[in-house]
């Protein structure tokens, strides 16, 4: 009889635990779990679950019982990040509003600033380049430059990112600068009225010594093809023997500007295949139009960090022997990816397909499970590391880029 009572008793006790927490639940507007609906009138539970239903579930808890605060908002983006974390495809990814911004910003080529690119200085920041059609040239900005202070603040220690995003803002509006300039002992103010900014993708230098021409390639943006024209043209003033491309760090960007540019050198040639999950597969084709004429051998040079559209660009010349591939392997990033908006601003930037060069067989990278480059990539024709005993080197510079001598060399062999 007492063991009857003391079960009793036990039962009771569960029961208002389990009504206790329903009931909290209840107050902070959420159903309670049914698994504690069915324990309290002692029904088995043998509905599936679905894995939504489990994902919501988990987000309410989280944000109702973890031992701090939580955001909701940085909580969904946690999990849009997991989400597409779980694929193990580092192309696929989750970008916020923020970085999906400043992801268009670099697919267009143009932004909201003063016209001019910075590196790091323990000062502040310094400038790099600046452009020469800018509003920070016509105010007086110049060539190493110190940024010490924006809108009256110090920016010394601060990474060179931020200090960007403090002189970046609305079109219209003035950022005001302290700088400090080489050979002047007082800091000097400078206020510049933010523009539309189109960042140059391509430099072109004239090497007279060689008579060969050199572009550098920065991305595949919007403007690249008429920046590349533009730059090429005033090349071309010279007497030419050669040309060399250099897309070293090109990390790639869009597929219609690398195509548009290709048209350049072949016309109405597969530029490249993609074959999407469902089998079936899309053809990129240069266009039909007139071409350029070349009367001068191409080089081209790449690196491990030359990835995605540059590998396009420079598998195509290569596969269609309209240009010779000088430095080290690419990257191999043979994939396609689609940006998709977010209704909050968001991006999801997802792989829908893998794409094959005409000729060249699949170039997608391989690593161990350290991540240590096995295979992939486009192999050059002529493969030179940068030398490093003499001195550090200097891309764009022939006397202290041993990869770009070599391909002017090259170039050079060619036209005699």
């Amino acid at each position: 009889m007492n063991t009857s009572k003391n079960i009793a008793a036990i039962l009771g006790i569960a029961g208002c635990l389990v009504l206790g927490f329903s009931y909290r639940d209840l107050q902070q507007g959420q159903l309670p779990p049914i698994r504690s609906v069915n324990m309290l009138f002692g029904v088995k539970t043998t509905a599936k679950t679905s894995p939504e239903q489990v994902f919501k579930q988990s987000y309410q808890r989280i944000l109702s019982s973890y031992v701090h605060p939580v955001k909701a908002q940085d909580l969904k983006y946690a999990g849009m990040s997991g989400l597409m974390a779980s694929l193990g495809d580092p192309h696929t990814l989750f970008l916020p509003p923020a970085q999906a911004q400043e992801f268009a910003d670099e697919t267009r080529a143009n932004f909201f600033g003063v016209g001019a690119k910075l590196s790091s200085d323990p000062r502040g920041a310094k400038v790099a380049v600046v452009f020469d059609d800018g509003p920070a040239y016509a105010a007086g900005l110049r060539k190493d430059d110190v940024i010490v202070s924006v809108e009256g603040k110090s920016v010394a220690g601060l990474d060179v990112t931020e200090i960007v995003k403090r002189v970046k803002g609305p079109e219209g509006t003035l950022v005001h600068l302290l700088i400090s300039r080489p050979g002047t002992a007082k800091p000097t103010p400078i206020n510049i009225r933010r523009a539309r900014i189109i960042s140059p993708t391509v430099e072109g230098v004239y090497f007279k010594e060689s008579n060969v021409g050199y572009l550098n390639v920065t991305q595949f943006a919007e403007p690249t093809t008429m920046q590349f024209e533009r730059e090429l043209d005033k090349l071309e003033r010279n007497p030419m023997k050669g040309l060399v491309i250099d897309l070293r760090g090109n990390p790639g960007g869009l597929l219609e500007t690398a195509v548009d540019m290709l048209s350049l050198f072949v016309r109405d040639k597969v530029a490249v295949k993609m074959r999407f999950r469902d089998g079936h597969e899309e053809t990129a084709h240069t266009s039909s139009g007139a071409l350029r004429q070349f009367n001068y051998p191409v080089a081209i040079l790449i690196n491990e960090d030359s990835a995605s559209a540059a590998e396009i660009f420079a598998g195509v010349l290569k596969d269609y022997n309209k240009a010779i591939l000088v430095g080290n392997h690419s990257y191999g990033k043979a994939s396609v990816q689609n940006v998709f908006p977010m209704v909050d601003n968001s991006s999801a930037k997802i792989t829908i397909a893998r794409y094959y060069l005409p000729m060249t067989p699949f170039i997608g990278r391989k690593v161990d499970e350290d991540g240590v480059f096995l295979t992939g990539g486009l192999e050059p024709s002529v493969k030179v590391d940068l030398d490093w005993d003499k001195t550090e080197p200097v891309l764009g510079e022939p006397k202290r880029d041993s990869q770009l001598a070599r391909a002017i060399q090259v170039l050079q062999d060619k036209a005699r």
